[in-house]
């Protein structure tokens, strides 16, 4: 199955962090990182009292289920020491499981596709980067920028 990670980092050297999560993925056993977005300066969202994130988009093609990716991405930002204190706080990494190929997840533990990633320009300018055409697996996401207002996002060159 495929799945959309969305990747943010506002501590330390943040394209490392970016950098090192996505290889870090491509250990992962039955899984393989298909393509990476370019790396996106963005202001934060909620919380604003903070640092500028870094943010991308990846693509996975896996064996393991929605809910073995999800402890994968717990377990890397665990590894790259992330600790939860602020809702929306500042964070050494932050991956989220965006989309799942084959429809949707909705348990206490994982919701997909994510409930907010249509109100977040720094989710969906990477992924109208990974798909042009506005759909990826069949759900169409490029109307949802067109109401976005503000939340600052520019390409890092």
């Amino acid at each position: 199955m495929k799945y959309i990670i969305g990747i943010g980092t506002n501590i330390g050297d943040r394209k490392v962090n970016i950098d090192s999560a996505v290889e870090t993925f491509a250990l992962v056993p039955k899984t393989q990182v298909l393509r990476v977005s370019s790396i996106y300066e963005t202001a934060p969202v909620g919380y604003e009292e903070q640092d500028n994130f870094y943010n991308a988009c990846f693509e996975i093609e896996s064996e393991l289920d929605p809910h073995e990716i999800l402890g994968v991405c717990l377990g890397i930002e665990a590894g790259f020491g992330r600790v939860r204190t602020i809702k929306d706080g500042p964070r050494t990494l932050d991956l989220d499981v965006i989309i799942a190929e084959h429809g949707a997840v909705n348990t206490a533990n994982l919701t997909l596709p994510h409930p907010r990633f249509m109100e977040r320009r720094f989710v969906l300018i990477p992924l109208l980067e990974l798909f042009p055409d506005g759909a990826v697996y069949g759900l169409p996401f490029k109307q949802y920028l067109l109401g976005l207002k503000g939340q600052m996002v520019k390409e890092v060159k």
